[in-house]
């Protein structure tokens, strides 16, 4: 596979390595939701949770319409719902692993850059 492949798809990974983008995802799994819907759910700033869908939307993860003054927010298709439920049973697997490893943030692997 070329080089450049792998940059995009690290690129596109680095959508789901933020905890707020992940409650976003979790907030609208199961249906499309209003910026304010968004941030009620989480309980964090519109400011924070607007450019979190910002990232999302520009990876290609979510999409927006707008109905009125309102912008709802859903994911791009069921496929990317399947994708966060593998992770969540691989997850499930190693969570204990994950949680115990020093080496993730020695190496700076998984923290943001």
């Amino acid at each position: 596979m070329e080089t450049a492949l792998y940059d995009v798809k690290a690129k596109f990974m680095r959508g789901f390595s933020d905890k707020s983008r992940l409650q976003i995802l979790a907030s609208i799994k199961d249906g499309e939701k209003t910026v304010s819907q968004i941030v009620d759910d989480m309980q964090g700033s519109q400011s924070n949770i607007s450019q979190h869908l910002s990232c999302l939307k520009d990876c290609g993860i979510i999409v927006s319409r707008q109905e009125g003054k309102f912008v709802y927010y859903s994911l791009r298709n069921v496929q990317i719902a399947s994708f966060i439920d593998a992770m969540d049973v691989v997850f499930n697997q190693v969570e204990n692993e994950v949680a115990a490893c020093e080496q993730i943030d020695k190496m700076n692997c998984c923290s943001k850059h």
